[in-house]
C-alpha cells in the first residue's frame, strides 16, 4: 500500500516539474522548420544592419579587412586604422604608406636595398648609356651618412676634389643624414650651370669642408685610352653602361692594329654599373670554360658563369685598383685576377659583394633590393672587405689634398688649413713656400707670384678665382702625369727594376 503511494506521489511530482520545465507549451506552438528559418531570416537581417552601419556611419570600426592568408600585417592595418581615425589631423595616406615602406627597406640594414618613389624612380631610371646633369658623383648610404663611392671621370666632382670615401653632410645647408641614396640624388643633381654647395667630412679629420660645385653635362663616354711608344696600352673604364663593351673593342682593336704589346685596365673609382657589362668585359680576357663569377641567391647552388668563345686579347694584362673601385670594377678585376692571371696594382678596392634587381610598381615606384652576393672565381666574396691587390701601390700625399674654395681670397696675413694646403699643393708642383704651415707670409706670396707669371695671371700674390682654378688644374695634371700606380704597372710589364 506504502510502495502504492509512493509510487503516486512520484508520479505526480514528476508532472509537476515537467509542466515547470515547459511553460511555453501554455503560450507558443511552433514547428521545427517554422523556427529554423525564423532564425536564418534574423541572422541575415543583423548582418545587413551590421555592414550598412560599419559602412556608411559616422565612426567606422573597421577601416581595413586582414586577408585571411596575410595575418602578419593585422598590426601594420590596426596601426594604420588608429592614425586614420583618431590622429589629430587628417593624415596623408599615400604618404604614410610610402613610409611604411620605406621602414620595411631600412629593416634590412642593407644600403644596396631601397624603395624610391614616382620621382626618385625616374631619376634612378636614367640610363646609364645616356648623359645627365649633375656633379657626377656615385654616392651610397653607409650607417646613416652619404658617402662618396667614386667621382666620374672629367666630372664636376672629380675637378672640384671630391675624392672617394668623402662623407656628405649637408646639401645646401640641408641635412642629408639620414637619408637614402636616393633621396640625396634628388637635392645634389640640378640643370647645367647652377650652383650645389656640400659640407663634406674627410677621412677622421674633424674639420668640415664646404665645396661649391657648378652642375653640368655628365661625360657619358666610359672608356679612354692612349698608347706610346712602349705600345703599353693604358686603357681607363670609369663606369659599365650598355656601351662600354663596344667602346672597349673598338680602343683595343685599333691598338692591337698600332702594335700593342701589354694592357694596363685601369678601373680606379669606377663604381661599377652593369653586372652583364662587366661579365662581357672580362670574356674578352679569360678563356673559354674558365669561371668569371659566381652568383649566390637564397636557394640553390651558386650560379657560377663561365666565359664562352670569341676573340680573346692575350697580351700581358695588368689591372688597377683603388678604394673607389666597387662592384662591376671589383668583378672584372677579380676574374681577370683569379681565372686570366694578371697582376691587381694599386689600393685595396671598395668591398661591394651583393647584386640588386629593381622592381617597378604600378605607380612607378621602384623597388631596388639585394638578390644575391657574387663570388669570385675561386669563390671569395669581397663583400665590405674588397679586393687587395697583388701589388699594392699608395697616392701620394698631395693627391688627396682638401679643396679650395675660388670664392674665397688667401692673401698675407691670412692663417686658415686652406693656406696650409695652398701651400702644399704649390709644394708639389716645385714652387719654394719656405716651411709648410697654416700661414700666408711672404715666402707663400713670392710662390704664388712665381705661379701666376708661368700661367700668365695676373700677378696679385694672393689665391682666389681663376688662379685657384689654375692651382688645382695644375695639381690635377701633375697627378695624371706622375701616376705611381702606372708607373708600377709599366715596370712590371716590362720587367723593370726601381
Amino acid at each position: 500500500m506504502d510502495d502504492q503511494n509512493q509510487q503516486s506521489n512520484e508520479q505526480t511530482e514528476s508532472k509537476e516539474q515537467e509542466e515547470q520545465i515547459k511553460p511555453a507549451k501554455k503560450y507558443l506552438r511552433i514547428s521545427p522548420f517554422a523556427f529554423i528559418m525564423l532564425m536564418v531570416l534574423t541572422i541575415l537581417l543583423t548582418s545587413g544592419v551590421t555592414i550598412f552601419a560599419l559602412t556608411f556611419g559616422e565612426k567606422k570600426v573597421v577601416e581595413v579587412s586582414v586577408p585571411v592568408e596575410r595575418q602578419e600585417f593585422t598590426k601594420f592595418y590596426d596601426a594604420f586604422d588608429e592614425l586614420k581615425e583618431k590622429y589629430y589631423v587628417e593624415i596623408n595616406d599615400e604618404k604614410v604608406i610610402s613610409g611604411a615602406i620605406n621602414g620595411m627597406f631600412d629593416a634590412l640594414e642593407d644600403p644596396y636595398s631601397d624603395f624610391m618613389d614616382e620621382v626618385e624612380a625616374e631619376q634612378f631610371n636614367t640610363d646609364l648609356s645616356s648623359s645627365f646633369q649633375g656633379i657626377g658623383a656615385e654616392i651610397q648610404e653607409r650607417n646613416g651618412n652619404i658617402v662618396v663611392v667614386s667621382p666620374i671621370k672629367n666630372s664636376p666632382a672629380e675637378k672640384a676634389g671630391i675624392l672617394p670615401e668623402d662623407v656628405i653632410l649637408t646639401v645646401d645647408g640641408e641635412s642629408i643624414q639620414g637619408m637614402s641614396a636616393s633621396e640625396a640624388v634628388l637635392l645634389i643633381r640640378g640643370e647645367k650651370g647652377t650652383p650645389v654647395t656640400l659640407t663634406i667630412q674627410r677621412g677622421s679629420s674633424d674639420e668640415l669642408h664646404e665645396i661649391t660645385i657648378i652642375r653640368d653635362d655628365i661625360p657619358i663616354e666610359t672608356v679612354y685610352g692612349e698608347m706610346g711608344d712602349d705600345k703599353i696600352a693604358h686603357i681607363q673604364i670609369t663606369s659599365f653602361s650598355e656601351k662600354t663593351f663596344d667602346e672597349l673593342v673598338a680602343i683595343l682593336d685599333q691598338y692591337e692594329k698600332d702594335g700593342m704589346k701589354s694592357i694596363i685596365l685601369d678601373v680606379r673609382q669606377n663604381p661599377g654599373g652593369y653586372l652583364t657589362s662587366a661579365i662581357d668585359i672580362a670574356n674578352l680576357f679569360v678563356d673559354e670554360g674558365k669561371p668569371i663569377v659566381q652568383v649566390q641567391e637564397r636557394e640553390g647552388e651558386a650560379q657560377v658563369m663561365l666565359a664562352e668563345g670569341g676573340k680573346k686579347y692575350k697580351q700581358p694584362t695588368i689591372v688597377l685598383i683603388d678604394n673607389g673601385s666597387a662592384s662591376a670594377s671589383e668583378i672584372l678585376a677579380g676574374a681577370l685576377g683569379e681565372s686570366a692571371g694578371a697582376k691587381i696594382v694599386g689600393l685595396k678596392s671598395f668591398g661591394k659583394g651583393t647584386v640588386q634587381t629593381v622592381t617597378s610598381l604600378r605607380d612607378g615606384s621602384n623597388l631596388k633590393y639585394t638578390t644575391g652576393k657574387w663570388l669570385t672565381p675561386n669563390g671569395n666574396w669581397i663583400n665590405e672587405k674588397g679586393i687587395k691587390p697583388d701589388v699594392e701601390v699608395k697616392y701620394p700625399d698631395y693627391a688627396t689634398l682638401t679643396y679650395i674654395d675660388p670664392e674665397t681670397e688667401l692673401k698675407s696675413g691670412n692663417v686658415s688649413a686652406a693656406v696650409k694646403s695652398a701651400e702644399r699643393m704649390l709644394d708639389a708642383l716645385g714652387y719654394d713656400v719656405g716651411k709648410i704651415d697654416d700661414e700666408f707670409d711672404n715666402d707663400t706670396k713670392d710662390a704664388v707670384v712665381d705661379f701666376q707669371a708661368d700661367h700668365e695671371l695676373k700677378q696679385t700674390g694672393s689665391i682666389a678665382g681663376e688662379t685657384t682654378y689654375a692651382l688645382m688644374d695644375a695639381l690635377r695634371e701633375k697627378i695624371d702625369q706622375d701616376d705611381p700606380h702606372v708607373e708600377k704597372a709599366k715596370q712590371l710589364l716590362t720587367g723593370e727594376k726601381e
